[in-house]
């Protein structure tokens, strides 16, 4: 533990239960009482998309980010039934961005210029979509990757990193704001396969959380290795982590299918690792994720 929890920011959970994004306070000891949810979200509260209500349900995503166009800060969204989105935060009340992009979208990350990128799993793509040109604009690039199911904007290095089946691949970014363009800078192969999430390491912007069907990884950019010698690697060390994060506290955050679920791929208990885990009672969590629009 390097600080104390209460610098730590709140968690944010894909629920597939109630198709929300639940937002709760990191402090709060039971996420059962009504004072531990602090903002929840679903496509069902925004008036005007009806057309896009079919491609939500199964949220894969939720992070939260500086908005680069309008100031202030907005929430970015995907969903395994097709929907890729960025909207405004706390208000929630409107889409700024939003398309059916298929393909079993798994995660996105909004981009300096506001462009979104989006990773899709079962298309096996990652997509660079003009979303700063307005609502309704649909302009992409692609560039196929296997698996595609993690992304991470480097501001250090400017570059994107994109997780795949069998690859961490950094991607440069070209074009035009309206005309994007996507070219892979470096490609570093897994030491096991089926890459599922990709994370900074909070306070070391040398590494990156990388989970796989069978470990949990610190990529280590300088040297280009994947290791297992980190803090609290026994602790985190599992399969089948769909998400993990570390708070500025040290609390690392995870989560993993647990038995009994909803889906095979859910769980109702978020793991804190330097204080007690977390239950939500008759919840369907896929991620949880550190909300803090820098991480």
């Amino acid at each position: 533990m390097s600080g104390s929890q209460s610098m730590d920011y709140p968690i944010a959970c894909t629920d597939q239960k109630s198709h929300r994004i639940l937002v709760f306070a990191p402090t709060a000891p039971d996420w059962n009482m009504d004072e531990s949810l602090i903002w929840s979200w679903s496509l069902l509260d925004v008036d005007g998309f009806s057309e896009l209500l079919p491609a939500w349900g199964l949220p894969t995503e939720a992070k939260l980010r500086h908005d680069p166009i309008r100031g202030g800060q907005c929430m970015i969204v995907t969903d395994s039934c097709g929907l890729a989105a960025i909207l405004p935060y706390p208000g929630g009340e409107s889409l700024i961005w939003g398309a059916c992009v298929g393909g079993n979208p798994h995660s996105a990350e909004l981009l300096p210029n506001g462009n979104l990128a989006v990773a899709a799993s079962t298309g096996g793509w990652v997509r660079i979509y003009a979303s700063s040109q307005g609502l309704t604009d649909q302009v992409y690039a692609e560039l196929p990757l296997p698996g595609s199911h993690g992304l991470h904007w480097d501001s250090r290095r400017n570059v994107l990193w994109a997780l795949g089946d069998h690859d961490l691949v950094a991607l440069r970014l070209e074009g035009t704001d309206d005309q994007p363009e996507i070219a892979v800078d470096d490609r570093v192969p897994l030491p096991s396969r089926y890459g599922h999430d990709l994370q900074p390491v909070w306070g070391n912007d040398d590494r990156l959380w990388i989970t796989t069907v069978s470990h949990v990884y610190q990529y280590v950019i300088s040297s280009g290795r994947f290791v297992s010698e980190y803090a609290d690697c026994p602790f985190v060390d599992w399969h089948d982590v769909k998400s993990i994060g570390n708070q500025p506290s040290g609390v690392i955050v995870s989560a993993a299918p647990k038995p009994g679920g909803l889906y095979e791929w859910t769980t109702d208990e978020i793991r804190l690792h330097g204080t007690s885990n977390r239950i939500r009672k008759g919840t369907a969590i896929y991620k949880a994720r550190i909300w803090a629009p820098g991480y």
